[in-house]
């Protein structure tokens, strides 16, 4: 328990020089103008978001602050310093500025539809499987290692979506933000690029295409064509993202790269484009592939390939019984600092 409310001074202090740097960014490195100069005037802070989260130690305290710093903070500081991406967009508040650039949220400038609306219901049944998942475990030793991996697959896709989207709560709440969805039922893709580019961590989706995508298509365009030049997109974008995975590893096990996770992202890189390229020569003859048959072939793909490249960098080092020892350690940790009479039951 003391490790643990260590921990969480450190949380909070790595969080409170978050938001020291981020009213820099607001107060100071905004008044100069937009390009080379205002990027140098960030590096200070892009440095700092790249060293906070060694401060953390804790595999659910530290994972999201690396993600929401080291990846889609600086991303967005840099897309900032040349008027672009969310950061420019966002209202002229300090408090959404810090919003904005610190948590993994970006605002919806249109009316939602109502085939985007979710039902309570299905959140509500998301944290149950999680809770069912986190209780399978304590029978781990015997249960069948595919099982298990199916188990690990369910755990990443669900933590990280609860994660964000409790994240997004108090802004929700509190500033009346309407934010764009984080996901969309991932499960349910037909193909490679819809689960990649409509489906699976959206806000990855929607940093990468002004950081990466179009900057490589523009550029490449120009020397290729069109065609080949989204080919190269698509390759550069899913390598820059196995890069920072590849990093992200390595805050949560503190070991040397194995560049397995970037080579994860180059096979589904290489997969995407040239599905996207048979597509188009299907459509062309009239051809289209049924959804219910192409669909469980996706989401085969993604656990053999996860199992093979995805998880052995982080099984090798002992993330996952870390992550395991310590969500108990959690609920440990809150109902010792919940009144006693709430846990009566």
């Amino acid at each position: 328990m003391k490790a643990m409310d260590g921990e969480i001074e450190r949380f909070i202090k790595v969080w409170l020089t978050t938001i020291t740097c981020l009213c820099y960014c607001y107060y100071i490195a905004s008044k100069i103008p937009k390009g080379f100069f205002r990027l140098l005037s960030l590096l200070p802070i892009l440095y700092l978001f790249l060293i906070l989260p060694l401060n953390l130690s804790s595999f659910h305290l530290g994972g999201p602050t690396t993600f929401f710093l080291v990846w889609l903070g600086i991303f967005k500081l840099i897309l900032f310093s040349f008027n672009q991406g969310p950061l420019a967009l966002s209202p002229p508040n300090i408090l959404h500025f810090i919003s904005i650039a610190s948590l993994p949220i970006n605002l919806q400038h249109h009316h939602p539809t109502n085939a985007n609306t979710k039902p309570k219901w299905l959140f509500l049944l998301k944290m149950l499987i999680l809770s069912m998942i986190f209780r399978a475990y304590d029978y781990r030793e015997n249960l069948h290692p595919y099982f298990i991996l199916v188990l690990y697959c369910c755990h990443m896709y669900l933590g990280v979506e609860l994660v964000l989207a409790l994240s997004a709560v108090p802004v929700r709440t509190l500033l009346g933000f309407k934010i764009e969805p984080q996901f969309n039922e991932p499960y349910l893709s037909t193909s490679l690029q819809d689960f990649w580019g409509r489906r699976w961590n959206l806000m990855v989706t929607r940093i990468l295409r002004p950081t990466v995508f179009h900057p490589v298509y523009h550029i490449s365009t120009h020397f290729v064509g069109p065609s080949c030049a989204l080919t190269s997109a698509v390759l550069a974008t899913f390598i820059v993202s196995g890069l920072m995975h590849e990093l992200i590893y390595y805050y949560l096990a503190r070991a040397p790269p194995t560049w397995e996770v970037t080579f994860f992202f180059v096979l589904h890189g290489m997969c995407t484009a040239a599905e996207v390229a048979v597509k188009k020569v299907m459509l062309r003859r009239g051809w289209r592939l049924n959804g219910v048959v192409s669909g469980p072939f996706v989401v085969a793909f993604l656990v053999v390939t996860g199992r093979w490249l995805f998880f052995p960098q982080l099984l090798r080092n002992g993330v996952d019984r870390k992550a395991i020892e310590e969500s108990a350690t959690l609920v440990d940790f809150i109902k010792s600092k919940l009144p006693l009479h709430l846990f009566n039951f």
